[in-house]
């Protein structure tokens, strides 16, 4: 029972930061100007003689980049909104005042985890959906797997927020903040190694990539999702910033499973030794 308490006041005060706010102003924006993009992409195809095909697909590659930022503004807003719940209410002390009450101290960890995971699948289905929503209604384009690929990006974000919950229950908030980007960082920087690797036969790019997926696997995910999301010719293309050069396999997304719990094994453990 108290998890769940916990979890609520977690759920609520999140949702009352400005940190969030901020995030759904701009996503808003966004898909205000992703639907403007889109609208006037189909006014210069009614201009020309381009094929009906070679439309869609246009418009396919549109939806994927609007996806792309959907997915790099959740992580983002992930990090920015959790990364001073366990550091900042230790340096302030306030956490004092929970971790006395009759309440065991992993059930404030998973609590407060709980709490943002609902927050995120709020806003994720916000976006995510939003996005699909307006390249159909406007272009007349979806994605391919659009459970699947929202389901992962929803991974994706679940991942980085557990990973942020362990470096708090280590370092301060701005160490705690830095180390988090700085590894979502490094994915991000390997996944397009690997991807550059279809220029080059036998290169050691896929290496680092898949080096850099195993230190953090949060761009492997979302590499996976772009591939269930996107129409068969884009991924086929090699020039495509979202081509199938080197796709991770289900296995890769079972590692990333993996990996979150054990960081939320982690954050509970070093936060129950922790003397407060």
């Amino acid at each position: 029972m108290a998890l769940w308490i916990m979890a609520g006041i977690t759920f609520r005060e999140a949702a009352r930061k400005k940190i969030l706010w901020t995030a759904l102003i701009a996503g808003f924006g966004f898909l205000v100007v992703f639907g403007l993009g889109l609208h006037y992409q189909l006014d210069d195809f009614s201009r020309g003689d381009m094929s009906a095909f070679l439309r869609y697909q246009i418009l396919s590659a549109m939806l994927m980049v609007g996806l792309y930022t959907v997915d790099l503004l959740a992580v983002v807003m992930t990090i920015l909104t959790s990364v001073d719940t366990i550091s900042g209410e230790i340096a302030s002390g306030t956490i004092q005042a929970i971790a006395t009450k009759p309440m065991a101290r992993w059930e404030v960890v998973v609590g407060k985890w709980l709490g943002f995971t609902g927050m995120l699948a709020v806003y994720v289905a916000m976006m995510f959906g939003g996005t699909l929503g307006v390249g159909y209604w406007i272009g007349g384009v979806t994605a391919q797997h659009p459970v699947r690929g929202g389901f992962l990006v929803f991974l994706e974000c679940i991942l980085a927020l557990t990973v942020t919950f362990m470096f708090g229950t280590w370092f301060s908030t701005l160490t705690n903040g830095v180390i988090v980007l700085g590894l979502h960082g490094l994915a991000f920087l390997g996944g397009w190694l690997e991807q550059m690797s279809g220029f080059a036969e036998g290169s050691r790019l896929v290496l680092l990539g898949v080096l850099s997926s195993l230190v953090m696997p949060s761009e492997a995910i979302w590499r996976r999702a772009a591939f269930e999301m996107e129409s068969p010719l884009a991924g086929s293309l090699q020039f495509s910033p979202f081509a199938d050069i080197s796709v991770p396999s289900y296995t890769m997304i079972g590692y990333a499973v993996v990996y979150l719990v054990i960081a939320l094994s982690i954050a509970i453990y070093h936060f129950h030794q922790r003397d407060l």
